[in-house]
Parts: C-alpha cells; sequence; structure tokens
C-alpha cells in the first residue's frame, strides 16, 4: 500500500496506538462465502461464513509500520462475517491478536466485534434466498433417507447445539417480514506494546457511547483523534492518564530495570489451565515441542500463550508464533518445526475429530476443558515439587485456587459488562450519574464476588462499600480509576513472573562464565558464527546438580538459549538486548543480598526474595500518575457529517483522522535514537539467534519468522530450480536478502498472494530447512564420539557427556518424525514414521519373500581360525520391526518409532533401512503430497547420506534404554582342535554378564559348541565365566575363545581364553572368567581406519595368556622398564576412568582385567626373575610364590623395628592369608592364575595392595624363587611401584560380580 498520510514521522514510534481499524460487510460486494475459512454448505445461512472487509483505517500507512491489510482483516474478524437475528445473543466479544514483523519486531491489536443492525435491503433478501436454498435441500434429504431423524440433521445444522424441535425451526426459518437481522462488526486499535486493559476499556467506552440513547459529549471523531496523535507512550518506569469517552483511563510501563510489560492477566492463565498444567506445558514451551492451544474463545488463547511466553523471561520463543490461527491458515499445522498456536475448537467438537498433521513431539492444551496431552517423553523442570509449591503460596494470596477454576474467567467478564452497562447516560466527559451504584446488590449469587468478598474480610476491606460515585476532585480521580480488581491483577502478574524469573537466575547464575567469547570485533565473530562454539556445554553441565541435568541439557540446545547467549556476545559491541540486561542485574541482586555464592552449586530450593518490592513499584505508579495527555477536543469537521444514530457506528470523517496535529513534534529527538535502535536491530536480527551447532545463518531466520502454511501445489509448478553451491558470504548475503523479502511471507503471511508459486517457495523452505537441521545434528552426533582427535581436526568440543549424548539422539527422533509429517496426505496415528512403516510392512509381508530384507549387503559373518562360526544373522527392515513389536513395554506407536529408530542407529543400519523404506515410491506417493521432503529426490538423498555418516561410530542407545526388555543372545565355544579335542566328554557350563547383570550358569547341551538363551538385557557384555565338571575320558579342553551375540541388536562379542580347561594341565583350572570385547564388521573397520579413532581397549589375547604360563619361554619377555611403564599406564587409565562423569566411564572390569589392565601389568612385575617355569616336570606359578609366602606368615614371628610398625605389618600379614585362604577355599574351580587374578581385584577394592606388595618382597621365599635380578628384589622399585599403587586409595572400586563370585572375604 502506497501514500502515507503523517507529516510527523519522527513522532509515531512514540505513540500510544498506530492504527485505529474498522471491519465488517462491505454493502457493495454483498454476501460472500469465505472459501478460505472452510465453507460448509450443509450448515444453516446463519452459522456460515462470508467474507469480510477493512471498511477504514486511520491514518492511512506508517512508514515503519505499514498497514497490512488482508492480515489486519483475517485476524480481527478470524471466521469471518457472521449473522444473528433478534432471538440470537449478540453481546460483544473482545479479543487481541499480535502480527510479527520481518524484523521480529511485534504489534498488538485490541479488537471490540458487536452487531449491528443490516439496513441494505439487498442482503437481506439474498439472506432470505440462500434459507429458502437451504431448507429446500434439508427437506429432500430427509425425505430421501426415512432413517435420517430430526434430531441427527438438527446436529448438522447446529453442530450438535440443537437440542429441540423449536431451535430448529428457528434456526431453519428466516423471515424478512418477520425477522431483524444483524451482523458483525469490529472496532480495533493496533498498538506498538501490549496496553490490554487500556485499550479495552477505550474501546467498550467507544461501543457505549454508540449504543447509548445519548450522542456522546463529543464526536468520535475526536476520541479517535486523541488516542492515535496525542497520546504518547507512558516512558519507562511512569504511568499515563489519558480520556474515554466516558472515564479516564490509566497506562503504566515498567522501568528500565524491571521486568519488561505484561498487560494479559496471568489470574486467568492459571484459572483456565491450573498450576500443575501449566508448568508442564511451560516446560513443553522452553523445550521448544509444537504446542496447539485450542479453545472457542479466541481472547483465552491470546491470553494462554501471551501468559506462557512472558514466563519465559529472560528467554523469548524463537520460533513460529500463531496464537489465533484463522481458518484459512490451517494449513499452518502442517509446519515441521517448533510452533506455539492457537486453534478455536467449534462448538462440539470433539478433540478426537480434530485430525492433526503430527502429534509425535506435540503438546495439546484444550484450554475450555481443563486438559492437556503431553509428549511422550520430556524432562520435568527442576525442583518441580517445591516450585509448584511456591506458586501456589502467591496464588493463595491472592485467593485463587492452584487447582484451577474454570468459571472464574467467565464470572469476572460478566462482572465487568454488568458495571459498563450501566455506565450510561452521561453528559460531562468523564463523568456518569451522581447516584450511588451498590455493586454488591447488584452481584449478590456471583461466587467470583464471593469468594473476593471472603477474601476482602481477610484483608480488611468492606465489599458492600464498594460504590462508583461522581468523582469530585481531579485528585480522586488516580485513584478510583485503578479498581481494587485491576490493581491486585498488575500485583499478582508481577509477583508470578517473579517467582518464574528467579528460577532462570537460580539455575543460570554463572552463565556468563562459560560463555566463549573468542572473536576480537563484530565482524569476525559474525562471519565465523558457524564454526565458533559460543557456550562451553559440557563444562556447564558437569557443574550443575544431577537433579538438574535432564532438563537442561535438552534445554541448551534450544534455539531460544542459543540467542540468549548470541546477545551476551553481542552486548560487547553493541548496547545490550532489554531481557538480557535486567536478568544480569537479576543476578547482580543476588549476589549483592548472599542468598547463594557465586560458585556454588547447589539443588536445593532458593525461594524468591523480591515480591514485595515488585508490586510496590507497580502500585506507586498506578496511585500516583506521573503523566496525563491532552484531552480530547473538538476538530475542524464538516457539519452535517456522521450524525448520531443509537445502535449504527457512524461513518467516521476520514479527512481529520487521516494526520495529526502539525505542531505535535515534542517526541521528535526521543524517538530519532529509538529509530537508529530500531534499525541496528534490523540489520542485526538475521544474525541473533544462529544455534551454536544447529543452525547455519538462513535456518535461523527460516525457523524464527513464521511460516507459510502449505496448501497443496500438485497441480502448480514443480519446485524452483536449485542455484549452483556459492562460498559461505556469498550464500549468507543471498539468504539475508530472501529472507528479507520472503519476511512477511514468512512471519506474518501477506494473505493476498495465495498463489501455487510462493506456496512451493515457502515449502521449498521448510524442505531446505530440514535438511540442514539433519546435517548439522548429524555433525554433532559424530563430534561427540570423536573424541580428542575431533578436535585435533577441528571440529569443536570434544568431551560432551553421555547425557548429552541421548539429548541429541532423543532431538533426531524429533528431526524424523517432524521429516515424516511433513506433507501428509492424510495421517494415521500419532507417529508418521511408524505409520509408514506399518503400511510398508502390510505390503512386504503380502509377497512370498517379505520375511527377507531384499537387500543382502550388511550380512555379517564371525569365523575364526578353525573354521567354526555364528550363524549369519540376515539384515532385515522388517524383523528389527518385528523385534520392536515384541516389546510388550511400549505402547504407543511414538515410542515404536523412537525405539525402531535407536536400534537402527545400533545396528548401523537407519540409512539403509530408511532408504529402503522409501524405495517404495508408490507407497510414498500413496501417503505423502508432491511437495513433501520425502518426495524431494536430492534433498532426501543427502538426508540419508548425513544418516550414514553416523555408522562411523558405535551407539548403544537402544540396549542402555529399553534395559528391562528380554532379549535373545547366541553363544559359540570355538576350541583348537590342533592341540586338542574338539568335543569334551564332560558336562560344560557357561555364563554371561553384562552390565547390567548376568544370565546365571546354563548348562551346555552335550556334544554342542553352540547354543542359543534368552533372558533381560545385560547391557554391554562384560564376562563370561566358563567351566566343567571333569569328568569322561577327555576332559581336558583347549578353548580358543568364546563368541556371544545379541540377536536383536547384533552386536557381537569376542571372549579370548587361549587356555586349558582341565586337571593336571595348564594351571588345572576347571573354570575361567573370559574379559569380553567388542568386534566389529568389516566396513566398521573400515570407516573407523578412515577417521582414525583410537579403537576401544582390547581384553586379554591368546599371546599374552600363554606368555605368562608355561609356555613363556617361546616368547620375547619385556625388559624392566617396560614392565614399569605397564603399570603406569594401567593405573592411570583407572584414574581417568573415575575422573570422567559416573554415565561415560564404561566397564572397569577391562581396565583391570582386560589387556594392559592392572592384572596383567603387575602378572608381569611378578614374572620378572621368576626363576625356571618348570621344576622337576611341574609348571610353577605365581600363587605357587603367594601360597608359600601365606605358609610363612602363618608360621613365623616377625620383627619389626618398633611396636607400632609390627603390629601394622602383623596386622597386614592377617589380611593377607584371610583373603589367600578365602580364595584357595572358595567352592569354585579356578586355577592358579585365576586366583591370583581374584587375589589383584579384591586387592584394589580394599585398597590392600600397597600393603602386601613389601610383604611379599620382603618374605624368605622370595630368595628361592627370585633372581638377584628381580623387580621384586630392588627396594626401589618396589617403593615406586607401592606409591604407584597409593594414587588408587582415593576411589571406590566396586567389582564386578562375575570376577569374585563365591569368595567370602
Amino acid at each position: 500500500m502506497s501514500g502515507s498520510g503523517n507529516p510527523g514521522p519522527g513522532a509515531a514510534p512514540c505513540r500510544f496506538a498506530h492504527y485505529f481499524v474498522l471491519c465488517g460487510i462491505d454493502a457493495e460486494s454483498g454476501l460472500e462465502p469465505d472459501e478460505l475459512a472452510g465453507e460448509n454448505f450443509d450448515q444453516s445461512p446463519l452459522r456460515r461464513t462470508f467474507k469480510s472487509k477493512v471498511l477504514a483505517h486511520y491514518p492511512q500507512n506508517i512508514e515503519w509500520n505499514p498497514f497490512d491489510q488482508d492480515a489486519v482483516n483475517m485476524l480481527c474478524m478470524p471466521k469471518g462475517l457472521s449473522f444473528r437475528t433478534q432471538a440470537d445473543n449478540r453481546d460483544p466479544q473482545l479479543h487481541s491478536f499480535i502480527i510479527t514483523r520481518e524484523d521480529g519486531s511485534r504489534t498488538y491489536g485490541f479488537v471490540l466485534t458487536f452487531y449491528e443492525e443490516v439496513t441494505s435491503k439487498q442482503i437481506c433478501t439474498a439472506m432470505q434466498t440462500l434459507y429458502q436454498m437451504h431448507n429446500a435441500e434439508q427437506y429432500s434429504s430427509v425425505c430421501a433417507s426415512s432413517s435420517c431423524s430430526m434430531d441427527s440433521l438438527a446436529s448438522s445444522i447446529d453442530e450438535g447445539d440443537a437440542t429441540s424441535l423449536g431451535k430448529l425451526q428457528r434456526y431453519n426459518s428466516y423471515d424478512i417480514s418477520r425477522d431483524t437481522l444483524y451482523v458483525s462488526k469490529c472496532i480495533c486499535l493496533i498498538t506498538p506494546l501490549p496496553f490490554m486493559q487500556a485499550c479495552k476499556k477505550f474501546l467498550i467506552q467507544l461501543y457505549k457511547a454508540v449504543t447509548s440513547q445519548q450522542p456522546p459529549p463529543l464526536p468520535l471523531e475526536s476520541y479517535i483523534h486523541n488516542i492515535l496523535y496525542e497520546v504518547p507512550l507512558p516512558p519507562p518506569g511512569r504511568s499515563l492518564k489519558f480520556y474515554g469517552v466516558y472515564e479516564p483511563i490509566i497506562c503504566q510501563r515498567p522501568g528500565p530495570n524491571e521486568l519488561p510489560l505484561s498487560d494479559y492477566p496471568l489470574r486467568e492463565v492459571f484459572e483456565l489451565l491450573g498450576l500443575e498444567n501449566l508448568v508442564q506445558v511451560f516446560t513443553c514451551v522452553l523445550l521448544e515441542m509444537q504446542i496447539l492451544l485450542y479453545s472457542q474463545d479466541y481472547q483465552r488463547l491470546m491470553t494462554v500463550a501471551e501468559g506462557i511466553t512472558t514466563l519465559l523471561f529472560p528467554f523469548q520463543w524463537q520460533h513460529v508464533y500463531v496464537p489465533i490461527l484463522p481458518a484459512s491458515l490451517l494449513h499452518f499445522l502442517d509446519a515441521p518445526v517448533p510452533y506455539l498456536m492457537g486453534l478455536q475448537s467449534k462448538e462440539g467438537t470433539d478433540r478426537s475429530k480434530l485430525e492433526l498433521p503430527q502429534e509425535a513431539n506435540l503438546c495439546f492444551v484444550d484450554i475450555d476443558n481443563h486438559f492437556i496431552e503431553l509428549p511422550e517423553e520430556f524432562p520435568q523442570f527442576p525442583n518441580k515439587l517445591e516450585f509448584i509449591q511456591e506458586i501456589s503460596e502467591v496464588l493463595l494470596q491472592f485467593g485463587i485456587p492452584p487447582e484451577g477454576n474454570l468459571h472464574c474467567s467467565d464470572s469476572a467478564t460478566k462482572l465487568k459488562n454488568l458495571v459498563l452497562s450501566d455506565l450510561v447516560n452521561d453528559k460531562k466527559n468523564g463523568n456518569i450519574p451522581s447516584n450511588a451504584l451498590n455493586m454488591y446488590e447488584l452481584l449478590k449469587g456471583n461466587e467470583t464476588i464471593a469468594r473476593l468478598q471472603a477474601l476482602a474480610k481477610r484483608t480488611g476491606v468492606t465489599m458492600e462499600k464498594m460504590t462508583i460515585t461522581t468523582p469530585l476532585t481531579e485528585e480522586r480521580d488516580g485513584k478510583l480509576s485503578c479498581e481494587e480488581l485491576e490493581l491486585r491483577d498488575y500485583k499478582l502478574n508481577v509477583q508470578l513472573r517473579e517467582v518464574f524469573a528467579n528460577r532462570f537466575t537460580q539455575m543460570f547464575a554463572d552463565y556468563e562464565a562459560f560463555v566463549i567469547q573468542a572473536a576480537p570485533d563484530m565482524e569476525s565473530w559474525l562471519t565465523n558464527r558457524e564454526q565458533m562454539q559460543n557456550f562451553d556445554k559440557a563444562s556447564f553441565l558437569s557443574d550443575q546438580p544431577e537433579p538438574y541435568l535432564p532438563f537442561l541439557s535438552h534445554f541448551i540446545e534450544t534455539q531460544m538459549f542459543a540467542t540468549f547467549i548470541d546477545n551476551k556476545i553481542i552486548s560487547q559491541w553493541e548496547e545490550k538486548d532489554p531481557f538480557l540486561r535486567v536478568f544480569d542485574s537479576q543476578i547482580e541482586k543476588i549476589r549483592l543480598y548472599n542468598v547463594r555464592a557465586p560458585a556454588l552449586r547447589t539443588s536445593n530450593y532458593q525461594k524468591c526474595s523480591t515480591l514485595k518490592e515488585a508490586a510496590q513499584s507497580i502500585e506507586q505508579r498506578l496511585m500516583k500518575i506521573d503523566h496525563t495527555a491532552i484531552h480530547p477536543h473538538l476538530l475542524d469537521m464538516k457539519i452535517g457529517q456522521g450524525k448520531y444514530e443509537q445502535g449504527f457506528f457512524p461513518k467516521l470523517q476520514s479527512d481529520v483522522l487521516a494526520t495529526g496535529p502539525t505542531n505535535n513534534n515534542r517526541w521528535a529527538s526521543r524517538s530519532t535514537t529509538t529509530q537508529r535502535r530500531k534499525d541496528r536491530l534490523r540489520q542485526h536480527s538475521e544474525h541473533i539467534g544462529l544455534d551454536n551447532d544447529m543452525r547455519e545463518p538462513s535456518e535461523e531466520l527460516l525457523l524464527r519468522q513464521n511460516s507459510m502454511a502449505f496448501w497443496e501445489w500438485d497441480q502448480g509448478p514443480p519446485p524452483p530450480a536449485r542455484p549452483p553451491k556459492k562460498s559461505f558470504s556469498e550464500c549468507c548475503l543471498k539468504y539475508m536478502q530472501e529472507a528479507r523479502s520472503l519476511g512477511k511471507n514468512l512471519r506474518q503471511p501477506k494473505l493476498s498472494d495465495l498463489s501455487p508459486a510462493v506456496i512451493a517457495q515457502t515449502n521449498w523452505k521448510f524442505v531446505e530447512g530440514l535438511l540442514k537441521e539433519c546435517r548439522m545434528k548429524t555433525k554433532r552426533m559424530l563430534v561427540e564420539k570423536m573424541g580428542h582427535e575431533a578436535v585435533e581436526l577441528g571440529h569443536g568440543e570434544a568431551n560432551i557427556t553421555g547425557l548429552e549424548e541421548n539429548t541429541l539422539i532423543a532431538s533426531l527422533c524429533d528431526l524424523l518424525e517432524r521429516i515424516w509429517s511433513h506433507g501428509l496426505q492424510v495421517k494415521q496415528g500419532k507417529s508418521a514414521l511408524w505409520s509408514h512403516l506399518l503400511q510398508y510392512q502390510e505390503r512386504e509381508e503380502k509377497q512370498e519373500h517379505s520375511a527377507e530384507s531384499p537387500v543382502g549387503g550388511g550380512t555379517e559373518r564371525r569365523k575364526s581360525d578353525t573354521g567354526i562360526t555364528l550363524p549369519t544373522l540376515r539384515v532385515s527392515l522388517i524383523q528389527d520391526m518385528r523385534h520392536v513389536q515384541n516389546m510388550s513395554e511400549i505402547k504407543t506407536d511414538v515410542g515404536r518409532a523412537r525405539a525402531w529408530i535407536r536400534l537402527s542407529l545400533e545396528k548401523k543400519l537407519l540409512s539403509q533401512h530408511l532408504k529402503q523404506l522409501l524405495s517404495n515410491q508408490a507407497l510414498a506417493k500413496k501417503l505423502y503430497k508432491r511437495y513433501a521432503f520425502l518426495r524431494c529426490e536430492e534433498e532426501r538423498e543427502q538426508f540419508l547420506y548425513h544418516l550414514l555418516s553416523l555408522n562411523a561410530v558405535d551407539y548403544f542407545c537402544f540396549t542402555s534404554v529399553f534395559t528391562t526388555i528380554m532379549i535373545p543372545y547366541r553363544s559359540v565355544i570355538i576350541p583348537i582342535k590342533k592341540l586338542s579335542n574338539a568335543i569334551t566328554t564332560s558336562n560344560p557350563w557357561i555364563c554371561v554378564s553384562g552390565e547390567l547383570g548376568d544370565s546365571g550358569v546354563m548348562q551346555i547341551p552335550k556334544n554342542h559348541l553352540e547354543m542359543t538363551f534368552e533372558c533381560q538385557n545385560l547391557g554391554k557384555l562384560t564376562t563370561v565365566q566358563i567351566g566343567h565338571d571333569n569328568s569322561g575320558l577327555l576332559a581336558k579342553w583347549l578353548v580358543d575363545c568364546v563368541m556371544v551375540r545379541n540377536e536383536i541388536t547384533g552386536h557381537t562379542y569376542k571372549f579370548p581364553c587361549g587356555r586349558w580347561l582341565g586337571k593336571g594341565v595348564d594351571d588345572g583350572s576347571l573354570e575361567r572368567i573370559l574379559i569380553g570385547e567388542l568386534v566389529s564388521s568389516t566396513s566398521d573397520e573400515e570407516l573407523g581406519k578412515q577417521c582414525r579413532t583410537p579403537p576401544q581397549q582390547k581384553s586379554p589375547t591368546v599371546t599374552r595368556r600363554l606368555s605368562i604360563t608355561s609356555l613363556t619361554g617361546k616368547n620375547t619377555k619385556p625388559n624392566a622398564g617396560q614392565i614399569q611403564e605397564g603399570i603406569g599406564e594401567a593405573v592411570n587409565n583407572i584414574v581417568k576412568h573415575f575422573h570422567k562423569p559416573e554415565k561415560e566411564r564404561g566397564s572397569l572390569t577391562i581396565l583391570l582385567c582386560g589387556e594392559n589392565g592392572l592384572v596383567a601389568a603387575l602378572e608381569q612385575v611378578f614374572h620378572h626373575g621368576f626363576k625356571s617355569a618348570r621344576i622337576f616336570h611341574k609348571n610353577v606359578f605365581i600363587w605357587d610364590f603367594i601360597e608359600k609366602a601365606v605358609a610363612y606368615f602363618e608360621t613365623s614371628d616377625q620383627i619389626g623395628d618398633n611396636e607400632e610398625a609390627l603390629l601394622l605389618q602383623r596386622s597386614s600379614c592377617k589380611t593377607f592369608c584371610h583373603y589367600v585362604n578365602a580364595i584357595n577355599t572358595a567352592p569354585r574351580n579356578i586355577g592358579k592364575d585365576g586366583k591370583f587374578q581374584i587375589l589383584v581385584c579384591l586387592g584394589t577394592r580394599d585398597h590392600l595392595l600397597p600393603q602386601w606388595i613389601p610383604l611379599l618382597a620382603e618374605c624368605p621365599p622370595i630368595t628361592r624363587m627370585y633372581e638377584e635380578n628381580a623387580l621384586l628384589r630392588d627396594r626401589m622399585t618396589v617403593n615406586s611401584l607401592i606409591r604407584v599403587l597409593q594414587t588408587l586409595q582415593d576411589f571406590n572400586i566396586i567389582l564386578e560380580g562375575s570376577l569374585i563370585k563365591g569368595v567370602d572375604v
């Protein structure tokens, strides 16, 4: 729209209101059905929607806030025009709306809708004709179907509301000669700040002036001109009084260090939702889920949306925000991004009939029925119970039940309407009749007043004396204009917001310490924004109390947190963001008051201490008015125009309302600064809000700005051609320009242009956005797994916690659900992905070869040198689905989809499975519209490629999450055939242990080397105990290794042995404890080589085990230096293990008993200088030396230098003997090397090794069994060994049960 009619443009940003708008029926175009609002011709004509139009708006245009006629019309009348007769309820309705401009700034609209009699004969005649046609159709359908009763007809006509025949007849007849027809019209104020209460009062007074029997004191143009051009915005921290038609109106604005302005009553939000529900919805908003509000009342939608977003301080919602979604924009719900939207429910419509495109990550809030549906998996808000308790205390002080009260809100509205209906017959500006109005008598029986009266008695206020009388003096105006209830609402608002803000100041009191400010200037920061780490997430989380972690690890990944941190970094070069400035000052206050020491981390709940102070500052502003605006006055108007006629809004004289007074430039200098700041904000808006790791420069705009709806464009043009790849800076500029030009369409759609090309372009933006999000998520997940090597390669932070890993995987599941929800033809079930999988499964199973996947490239074969193998585990998408379907623990489709994603990711088949799923093009075409992400071929291929990159790392995201499910395992024992029998005649047994438990002892069927068993999830496998009863002729058995495979995840573990089982051979062991290692497939190994990731710690190999037995002589022995180095490394690995966060530590068993573990290192120490391993053809082992030492300790009396040393030595000897004897007498057939392993493990656990080593080094048997150069006979080496072992003293070492089973110490 061109043209601006305002002479002093500098003044407008400081004006209270920008536009006054009038919407209604256009007499010239008549009745036009509103097709976009979803026309239903089955409804009676009075229930149908017709097109409304902006009849007038003043001024014509403002340069920095251009008037968007289509958007304003749609939001003023979201359902279009509605008609009523004299028999219908025609009460005026108030609602508000919000328009978000392309620079991210917001404009608020406040609307009063009322009914005006239709005077046009053509429109009345058209309505009667529509009724005659409708009745004829209804009559013919009744005749055609005798089974169709009048009841069902009634429900179809009146959306389930008609309950009587009389009502039915009334709705089905409009008689032009008998009935009066009314049509909706609305008056609207558009303002830069949300002064809801003031605008509401102004519009109600304007409406009363129209419906009053007496004309208003001045023409309506005077009041509208006054509020548009002569009422300024109150300065920060000040209050302002201006004048409506009958009464003065007061508004106030918080100061620079107070919480930002919020005029929507939080009382109503808590009454509508209830405290518990509100905190849950608030948590969903913080975690940027999809939030859909649902209510018949537009104002309820707006109140709840604004209320919840207000409580987010200091954070701000960064995504799609449409509190009132017009009927013509229902396709908005298809947006595959986080959103907060409000949808009007139709009277009598059941929630179950509401078809929503995606529900996997949806929080559905049914406001009218006090009911919410939450996503299946989301963490609770920290200290939730204490937090709810604190809010309850504030609510109860104001007489509001924490469980909410659905009727309160309605009663309060009726109360105000009752009072206002008597404010008529006024002939002086700002006055009402002098006779007092006894409100108590008027409202006797009202439940809200009864409750307030009880509260009033407690607070010492007498309700009966609350009267409205003629103001006597100017001084009393201020006190009377602020009603008691309104003041209470203001105080309640600010106190509730302080409680919520206090939670964040407690949680993020030290956030500044973790902000990474690496860039020297703003330009270089913006240029390298994507590569930079802005916040040290890992360190921040490691510094938090344990209960906070599930919530915080999710929250610091959100766009709103990233924007908050970006604002902090930008504040070193630019003026601080107002939210950030207030938040930082609150943190300073906390430190000054010593409520909490800056470095102290505690999960103790700290209540808000500034409630009284906050309420007092508002009360002072409202009771003592700082500024008064110019009174409305007569304008230079033409006589005879706009004649007053009761019940009809007059035609306003546009020439007097088009421009403001020419001398009114007193705010010009102040507003120049404001305008300069706005320009700066506009320049930087494209940069603010890029997520640390997840967003590209363009994507922030794509996701922050509202997104167009997705209309089908199957008949429209194909997607735009993709431009060639450009450099980062070129792309950055290009996307910024695109985003600016598409700003209105994306943030608040330009509703006049709904052409297929524009819709296609908008959908294309979503497809690109989803692809970028996928790339950033997979990159982050890879970096998280690649450790310090990734840092060396320049990928950023390395030490992300296991908790964060789970958060990232959950976030990947959400992304996949959003991708599968985009462009659905028909929604089936809550999970679009699972629905697609089920239909694929159904089709495949109908075919003969459906049991197996056609893709055979991923089969796994495990071979050993002996040729015995684990049977092939086939790769099958359908089989993985069946595994998930068999899990009785999972009850919902969303849960099944997530389990399937986790399983596929753990098996490194996610990309392959999804490729196979999408290869069925006929099914994809049936399920998805042409614009859907899954039907954009090139993007789909890139998406699958990004997922394929996740195969480079090992995930246990299925095994570690579903810990209680039953899992089938398969085990194979592989003997060394060259040196022993393949099968033993004795009765072998096996026991498999993992991080989550063990299988128990299981007998292996005779003459079999393979067995399958089912048991509860063991987690990652750690040890296998294998043994036999030594019966039969061929009892001796040389086992190479044991292989065990999880038949669901396909993870295969190898447990090397390389030792004999049998009496009179090797160390005489009938059972052994084997330590496991995960076997990687060939493809994994290749990927491993490419990414140079260090391999997982391996367990003992055959060579090492043979080297410490009688076969030692065949291998090169390590020298003293290497042995000492090995000890240092083994101890160092255990120390590092305990310095990691608990959830990331992995298996301690491997560090103790694995290859290069502590047991192996100590074995090398004890073997060094050990005299000939064979004496008189009999093997000699370390355990023989241990037993000889015990025999010596038990028979001799030690001689010490002093009594204290002697007592200590005796105590150590006694303990040592007790442990060795306990191991020897244990009911287990463990060999001598196995016994030594148990002794080292117990000594490490109980921190006794540093006491035992010197005893062994000094006992006489050492001289007989060790050569002089042995390490154990070198005093310096022994002292050094003791010092190294003492570093383990501080750690609480817990041993796996399988290592020490049966040993009682």
